[in-house]
């Protein structure tokens, strides 16, 4: 490659000078290439050590002048034959004009500037990310991918210096971190070691000390584990490998490939050694700690974050703190953790001025809201900057997107003006739709379901209700001097009114601010109006779930006793669902959303749920609960931490994995009684789901010494149970609801009743010390056992479903899963033909869900197939995945390709051949390969009534009936006529059509059609094709040149007893058959055909040639030119060209030899052999018995397709030295 030239002071250290000629030298590293000695072994050692880049790049081009000392590097390479490729073009092209100079450094800046113009050119067509990565990355990108075989699409986000520990012993060397993959590479004194570890077979990720192993990190995989220390900066490298093992996480969750960000701003200048990507990566971290700290939606990107200080007046005090800027919000939080937190969107924000500055205050910012609010920022390092920010993001903020919500100090409670609440609970909620399923007048459109169904009952006066009323005035106290709304000061005082109890007026309008959810719904205004109107009358999946779970949502609260309740949890539900068709409805879904709805209007509901599904309690309500499974292994951890001899008890009784996930899905909503629940609830969305664990370890620490007693699974179940019926809330106003739960646990003695507010004011004094940051560092950690435990289930399932089916041991249907779904995993992050989505399906069984395209499907057939045909087996390859591909997608899912390769594996001889003879009629056969106009139609629809696919127990159903309808009634109108008549039949008869549907359908030998003259030609191609590199090639060749002879015969001689046949046929009812064109017939039912015609041409020319039948060895090929596409022999070409020849099977294969008459008939359209005539003349073979009878060994194929890594190597193949790759 060229380079930019680089000044050399000492051009003969540790170098070799190969050619020379006035102007330029060609150089060779010492110890590159054969020999080298000890001075080769030093020198490799020494460039991996200082990252020379002469050890990937051993070839150079020094540019020199005269008697100048002063050398200039021009071009590098890893081959000889790249660096000899640089070295003419320079001989070429620039040496005639370099003598005609007179002035050395005028020669020089020629050469400088010439190579320069070359790189501007070859960069021209490099994406931007790449131009903005320095040279010297750009060197280390370009060295990983030839060190590794990484094809271009891999990119590098940074390498380390570092130690991998190879048994005992340290090999310091290179770690490179790219997008998909760790590698490692070291060079010490000749030993070379080679280290490629794919993120997503990482399970493990830990850093450590240890006396071993100082420091380190160990990346634990199924099969290995792998040490590295001795790095410079462990932390920063530690949090990137981390990142990089979440993202490809993600990928084998969602299925989605690594995207760059585009739009991330230039740096001011180019870091030395820091890459685009690195920076998206930092860049993305940094806003995932923003975005949770202050609870804002995924799309935020955080702009910028700088120290200072906020005036606080409730305190009369400067705070310390950050203040960041993102594209919506401008959030501030204080050094010290809880003392105030601050969230304005700029949605609100009116003024943005800079104050005067004094001794006092240097450097003030104030900012005022619509809702006359004014926050003052002070100690600003860059306040001009600061402000030129907030305003150029203000002047992209819409006016109007609060104008359709209501007002930010307004609480859920308030109805709207002229809205008249109904005088009883509605039965229905139909009358005001006028049309629509949501409008503004239905009553859960603008007030809670508790506060509906409460609206009539009698004042109540006692203490619980004077208590409520005490914590509405703390409330709006608080409101009064922290203020209300997005705006509001979140203090320590706050959260102490939170733990004591949300006043059930305000709950709902508190949850909102706590979640965020407010924030989203003011910036979305009238979308779940227009989303219930989409998604209502849809038919999925998820619909009919959401209608079985309806009645099963709270079914003792009044509220969900009749059509109200019921109407509105079905459309928050069904609109989420149409929202995010990747979750859908998950069961423990409707149970939290009705608990919504009895605080919040739907619309605050539904924004709601959208905060706890996608940001609150990330991936819990997936098809496969991944998050919930996650923060399951996170309890069990915190538990062996806080509680162990607790722990290593219930660990025995298998009790901790039971309980968890039923609390962490529905917030202890289906555990405790309702009231009691709804204050964990209150918690959960002001401080997280940190309360939630808290919590739960409290429930076990007060249990502790029942639970130590157990002896059984079911005992501890019942004590936690019992407990958790009890825990009452004391201070609720709303009369009391059963508790189904409660009824089933009860026992002889009821247990003391455990008032919640002690339950949680315990858990925050034992395991409040729990900090958000720590949780997401063990969730990380369990969210890779999680996954692959999950990938590992995925497998097992898979492979018990086929195995029957299969002839394939479990442990070779384990490996070819994990072949094939690597594959897969490849696909996404290195392209395919289809997009990802259309690849995985996480709604469809898991033996259906991964799916590969035409190209990965060739890969593996390529390194899997026992038929190795050369340059012919990606046509084969194709015709095979055409033949398995039943619904015609594109796409083959595990099942198809597990049938594909058991026919070649541990099929019989009958079963290979009948294989090999589907892959050359259609489908397999595609027209451009081979066509004869009418004859493949007419062989498909007169000889079987389905396509022809590998395995019958797919048939589609309507099929499958239409045959037996053919069957039964005869005439295909006349059993129409019928059904029209009498709809109405015996079920008996139903029932046996749906058995006949059911039963598998055995292909045998004669339900095959006939092959005509153009695919018994592809036929024979393949055969010699397949027969090329087999070691009795010649023995084979003389077989199958024997049974195509004799097949020609018998198909000769069977056209001779059809065209008897077609001979009394009408002549009118032929020239109906035969289409414009070349002639063509049907074999079954052959049209009439002049004897004087080309077809009796054909037939002598065959005869003669049947004669002169021989065998002659096939030419070598020599050149690049002489070897020919084979699917270049199409129909067309045949039918339009001549008659049956040898020369058409290949320009460079002759099976028998012919006369000299080679143009001047078509091919013969009564030809046609059946598949019995095929099978009965191979069997007169020996050759060809034992070649297809011979076992393949798909073990010795896997290794081989492993030790590929699932990617097409893109090593140099005429270096003269290949780097030796050792599988660590």
């Amino acid at each position: 490659m060229w380079i930019s030239p680089e000044e050399v002071l000492l051009a003969n250290a540790l170098w070799v000078s190969e050619r020379a000629n006035p102007f330029f030298i060609l150089q060779r590293r010492k110890g590159h290439g054969k020999g080298g000695g000890i001075t080769g072994l030093l020198v490799g050692t020494l460039d991996v050590v200082l990252d020379s880049s002469a050890r990937v790049a051993p070839y150079r081009i020094l540019h020199q002048t005269g008697e100048s000392q002063l050398f200039w590097s021009i071009a590098c390479g890893s081959s000889r034959k790249e660096i000899t490729e640089h070295w003419e073009w320079l001989e070429a092209n620039l040496l005639q004009t370099l003598s005609i100079f007179d002035n050395d450094e005028d020669i020089t800046t020629f050469v400088k500037g010439k190579i320069q113009g070359i790189i501007a050119e070859e960069n021209k067509s490099k994406l931007a990310q790449e131009d903005e990565d320095s040279g010297k990355f750009r060197e280390a990108e370009v060295k990983m991918r030839r060190l590794f075989g990484m094809p271009d699409e891999e990119k590098l986000v940074n390498y380390y210096s570092c130690s991998y520990w190879k048994g005992r012993v340290p090999r310091q060397g290179w770690a490179y971190l790219s997008v998909n993959h760790l590698c490692f590479y070291s060079f010490l004194l000749g030993k070379e070691v080679t280290l490629v570890v794919q993120w997503t077979d990482v399970t493990q990720l830990e850093k450590n000390a240890t006396l071993l192993f100082p420091e380190s990190v160990r990346v634990s995989t199924r099969t290995t584990e792998h040490y590295f220390s001795m790095f410079l900066n462990i932390n920063d490298t530690f949090k990137l490998m981390e990142q990089l093992a979440n993202i490809a996480m993600r990928q084998l969750l969602d299925n989605e490939g690594f995207a760059a960000d585009r739009s991330l701003p230039k740096p001011c200048k180019t870091l030395k050694n820091v890459s685009a990507l690195k920076r998206d990566l930092d860049a993305r971290a940094k806003n995932e700690r923003y975005r949770a700290l202050f609870r804002l939606t995924p799309e935020e990107r955080l702009d910028g974050h700088t120290d200072c200080t906020l005036w606080t007046p409730f305190a009369k005090m400067h705070i310390v703190g950050q203040l960041f800027v993102s594209n919506n919000y401008i959030c501030f939080t204080s050094r010290e953790e809880d003392l105030c937190q601050l969230i304005i969107p700029l949605r609100e924000v009116s003024i943005v001025e800079k104050a005067d500055s004094s001794s006092v205050l240097p450097c003030p910012v104030s900012i005022s809201t619509k809702s006359k609010m004014t926050f003052l920022f002070a100690n600003l390092r860059d306040r001009d900057f600061l402000v030129q920010r907030i305003s150029d993001f203000l002047q992209r903020t819409p006016d109007n997107l609060w104008s359709d919500a209501r007002d930010l100090t307004g609480h859920s409670w308030s109805p709207s003006p002229g809205t008249s609440l109904p005088s009883s609970p509605p039965s229905s909620g139909a009358g005001g739709l006028q049309g629509r399923h949501y409008s503004s007048s239905l009553p859960t459109a603008s007030q809670g379901l508790l506060r509906i169904y409460q609206k009539d009952a009698p004042e109540d006066l006692g203490p619980k209700a004077t208590k409520e009323k005490m914590k509405e005035e703390s409330w709006n106290i608080h409101f009064f001097e922290f203020g209300r709304g997005v705006c509001m000061y979140r203090t320590s005082k706050t959260r102490e009114l939170v733990l004591n109890g949300i006043p059930e007026t305000l709950r709902g309008e508190l949850w909102l601010l706590f979640s965020g959810a407010q924030n989203e719904m003011a910036t979305h205004p009238g979308y779940y109006g227009e989303l219930v109107e989409q998604a209502m009358g849809l038919c999925t999946l998820a619909t009919e779930e959401i209608e079985r779970d309806l009645h099963r949502s709270m079914p003792e609260h009044h509220a969900f006793q009749n059509e109200t309740g019921i109407a509105a949890l079905r459309r928050v539900l069904t609109a989420y669902a149409c929202r995010n068709p990747g979750i859908g409805y998950c069961q423990a879904m409707n149970i939290v959303t009705s608990v919504l709805l009895l605080y919040c209007t739907e619309e605050e509901a539904f924004w709601l749920l959208v905060a706890l599904c996608e940001r609150m309690l990330p991936d819990y309500y997936n098809t496969r609960v991944v998050g919930a499974l996650v923060d399951q292994g996170v309890f069990e951890e915190l538990t062996r931490e806080c509680l162990p001899l607790l722990y290593e008890h219930m660990q025995d009784l298998g009790v901790i994995s039971t309980i968890s996930l039923s609390w962490f899905l529905t917030l202890f909503l289906s555990v405790m009684p309702f009231d009691s629940a709804a204050v964990v609830v209150d918690c959960f969305f002001y401080e997280g789901i940190k309360v939630i664990f808290q919590v739960s370890l409290a429930v076990l620490h007060a249990n502790m010494d029942h639970l130590l007693s157990c002896s059984d699974e079911g005992e501890a179940m019942t004590v936690l149970g019992r407990y958790l019926d009890n825990v009452v809330n004391k201070q609720t106003v709303s009369p009391p609801i059963p508790h189904h739960h409660a009824l089933l646990t009860s026992g002889d003695q009821p247990p003391p009743e455990i008032d919640v507010f002690e339950l949680v004011k315990a858990s925050y004094e034992k395991f409040g010390s729990l900090r958000a940051d720590v949780i997401e560092q063990m969730r990380f950690k369990q969210r890779l056992k999680v996954i692959h435990s999950l990938e590992d289930t995925a497998k097992r399932s898979v492979v018990r479903a086929i195995m029957t089916e299969s002839a394939f041991s479990i442990e070779e249907l384990e490996d070819l899963y994990v072949l094939f779904k690597a594959k897969h995993i490849t696909s996404c992050y290195w392209g395919g033909s289809s997009e990802a989505t259309d690849r995985h399906d996480p709604s469809l069984p898991y033996l259906e869900q991964y799916r590969i395209d035409l190209g990965q499907f060739s890969q593996l057939f390529g390194s899997l197939a026992t038929w190795p045909c050369g340059v012919h087996s990606p046509t084969l390859a194709a015709r095979l995945f055409r033949l398995l591909d039943h619904n015609k997608d594109g796409l083959i899912n595990f099942k198809e390709f597990v049938t594909g390769l058991s026919g070649m594996y541990h099929g019989d001889m009958t079963e290979k051949l009948k294989l090999l003879y589907k892959l050359h009629l259609p489908p397999a056969l595609c027209p451009e390969e081979a066509e004869s106009a009418l004859e493949a139609t007419q062989f498909f629809t007169d000889d079987t009534q389905e396509p022809l696919f590998l395995s019958d127990v797919d048939f589609l159903p309507q099929e499958v009936t239409s045959g037996e309808d053919v069957k039964e009634g005869g005439d295909a109108k006349g059993e129409a006529d019928e059904k029209k008549e009498d709809k109405v039949k015996d079920y008996k008869y139903y029932l046996r059509m749906w058995a006949k549907e059911k039963e598998p359908k055995k292909e045998t030998i004669k339900d095959l059609p006939r092959m005509n003259q153009e695919q018994f030609i592809e036929l024979c191609k393949t055969l010699y094709n397949m027969f090329s590199e087999d070691p009795l090639e010649q023995e084979l060749y003389h077989a199958i040149a024997t049974v195509a002879s004799l097949l020609l015969r018998i198909g000769e001689v069977g056209k001779k007893f059809t065209n008897n046949g077609a001979k009394k046929l009408d002549a009118a009812s032929a020239l109906a058959v035969i289409p414009p064109g070349p002639p063509a017939a049907d074999p079954l039912q052959p049209a009439h055909e002049d004897s004087n015609g080309e077809g009796g041409s054909g037939q002598s020319q065959v005869c003669r040639a049947l004669a002169e039948a021989q065998l002659e060895t096939p030419p070598q090929q020599t050149s690049d030119e002489d070897v020919k596409d084979d699917t270049s022999v199409s129909s067309y070409s045949m039918v339009s060209g001549g008659s049956l020849q040898c020369e058409d099977i290949a320009d460079d294969t002759v099976l028998i030899g012919c006369g000299d008459q080679r143009r001047g008939s078509s091919l013969d359209g009564d030809w046609s052999i059946t598949f019995e005539q095929v099978l009965a003349s191979m069997l007169t073979e020996p050759p060809l018995v034992n070649y297809f009878e011979k076992k393949g060994d798909i073990r010795a194929n896997m290794a081989s397709c492993r030790a590929q890594r699932g990617v097409e190597r893109q090593m140099s193949s005429s270096s003269d030295h290949e780097l030796a790759h050792h599988s660590v």
